[in-house]
């Protein structure tokens, strides 16, 4: 089989090696001096206590690959539109597309049973550029849970977990679902076919555009939100208007606020990747895990003051960053 992995940093990264583990055919397109490194070296992947090594084909052309079986998007959310036309040199009749973004979906409302079908969010995909590009028939939804790390250019390091969930995004149970979810699970992967991604990736998100932009704003990690009253209280009120517009949508909520909360509390101090962004210079992925809360907000008439408020303040915080190619961090004073 030919697998190609669009984006192999971290998790991208992961997926590689241990597919690659498996004796197919992977190549990832990768750029910068994690292109040479893993070109130099192969994509190198520290787990268990074990180096695990691979020979994958590397290039930040995507047309140079040709037509594949499988195609995993490991980008994020907002990286999708910059590549989006060349994505189509991969796909042939028959390839099957894994998204795996954080946040809200470019396909959400495609192939979805409801009143916003074909709805394009533009915060997520400005123009509609990706949604032109790609043959939605082609595309399973996926939510990658396992966290890992770029130790340095062409080494990713392993962190905790092998969950991940596969859908169709109609929810049906077809063969290709099933022969997916059946290579993940070779590769060692704990894997969940899922009816209800959308409802899935509601929980996840839930989590995701409330302390995202909080931590971000703040530098606190997530303990210390939950545990700081004021910051307890934004939490619940961001998250309670989430859980309005996700239920307006039929999305159903397997878990309660309280158990969210406390869940993110036993985390500890951890901090969420978009304060990692704002601590190393990177771009924030804020329009999927909070602009595009909001915009669902608008579009159901379910009004998100909290979490407008937050968007609005994490936004500028991201244009000065943007603007001044800076980064924040809190250091302690010698």
């Amino acid at each position: 089989m030919k697998i190609c992995v669009v984006g192999a940093g971290a998790i991208g990264g992961l997926l590689a090696v241990k597919l690659s583990q498996l004796g197919e055919s992977v190549s990832v397109v990768v750029r910068g001096p994690h292109l040479a490194a893993v070109r130099a070296n192969g994509m190198k992947l520290l787990m268990d206590g074990t180096e695990h090594v691979a020979r994958v084909a590397a290039t930040d052309r995507i047309p140079e690959l040709g037509t594949q079986d499988l195609v995993i998007l490991t980008l994020k959310a907002h990286q999708l539109g910059a590549v989006a036309q060349d994505l189509k040199s991969l796909c042939g009749p028959h390839t099957v597309l894994v998204t795996a973004q954080n946040g809200i979906p470019w396909w959400y409302f495609f192939r979805h049973d409801g009143p916003y079908q074909g709805t394009i969010l533009q915060s997520v995909d400005p123009g509609g550029t990706v949604a032109a590009n790609i043959d939605v028939a082609q595309v399973i939804g996926s939510i990658i849970y396992p966290a890992a790390d770029i130790v340095s250019p062409g080494i990713i390091r392993h962190i905790e977990g092998t969950r991940i969930s596969l859908g169709e995004l109609d929810g049906e149970d077809t063969e290709r679902l099933r022969a997916l979810a059946q290579l993940f699970r070779k590769a060692g992967f704990r894997v969940r076919v899922a009816s209800d991604l959308r409802s899935e990736i509601w929980v996840k998100l839930w989590g995701n555009c409330t302390f995202n932009p909080i931590s971000a704003l703040t530098h606190a990690t997530l303990v210390d939100i939950c545990q700081f009253p004021p910051t307890r209280e934004l939490a619940e009120n961001v998250m309670r208007e989430a859980q309005l517009i996700g239920e307006k949508l039929g999305v159903r909520f397997g878990v309660s606020l309280e158990k969210r909360i406390a869940g993110a509390e036993a985390v500890g101090k951890h901090k969420t990747s978009m304060l990692q962004d704002v601590e190393t210079g990177r771009p924030l992925e804020l329009e999927a895990l909070v602009g595009s809360v909001v915009e669902l907000g608008r579009l159901t008439d379910i009004p998100t003051p909290h979490l407008s408020a937050i968007h609005a303040c994490a936004s500028l915080l991201a244009k000065v960053l943007r603007d001044a190619h800076g980064r924040l961090k809190v250091d302690a004073v010698p």
